[in-house]
């Protein structure tokens, strides 16, 4: 195949993108749009940070804040690629533009329970923390997800979110813990 080659491919296949993100946003509108599954989902957009808002440690407010937005970047990597391959998907989507992701999952529900997480005990041993919080995420809060149709594992382990979530819940600790922060000047 030549690079010109390629380049048509690529060209078809992004053609193909635009024609299934199409059926998703038809589906959205058509199927989703305003059942309570699609009202859960954005109550668990919007009702976690809230609740973060009201009760986070306000003096720590932005170290927790760099723990969640390292939490989302890389939750959103990594369901990126484990969705390109086809190892689990999202039968429920909220919105009718972007990818296939699990919005509230990804800004929302996740970065919120490691920065609460983050906030509880936290002299803590992190590793036993970050243990506790993956076990709750991915044997209950996966589960759940499972059983209302938002997530569908497709043969992917549980044992394996365990290990996504101890190591999200460690990025994030490792930085919120950082003691490199000054004002800059």
């Amino acid at each position: 195949m030549t690079f010109k080659d390629g380049i048509e491919q690529i060209e078809r296949a992004n053609e193909q993108l635009i024609d299934a993100d199409g059926l998703m946003s038809e589906t959205v509108i058509n199927a989703f749009l305003f059942t309570w599954q699609w009202w859960l989902g954005i109550g668990l957009f919007i009702i976690p940070w809230i609740v973060w808002f009201l009760l986070r440690k306000k003096e720590s407010t932005g170290r927790l804040l760099m723990g969640g937005f390292i939490t989302i970047i890389l939750s959103l990597m990594i369901d990126l690629i484990a969705l390109s391959r086809g190892l689990w998907s999202y039968p429920m989507i909220f919105s009718p533009i972007g990818p296939v992701l699990f919005l509230p999952y990804h800004f929302s529900l996740v970065p919120v329970a490691v920065m609460f997480t983050l906030q509880i005990k936290p002299t803590a041993n992190p590793i036993l923390k970050g243990f506790i919080f993956g076990a709750l995420s991915a044997f209950v809060g996966m589960k759940f997800f499972q059983m209302i149709d938002f997530y569908n594992p497709k043969g992917w382990s549980s044992f394996y979110d365990l290990l996504i979530y101890l190591f999200l819940f460690l990025a994030a600790n490792w930085f919120s813990s950082m003691d490199s922060f000054k004002k800059l000047s």
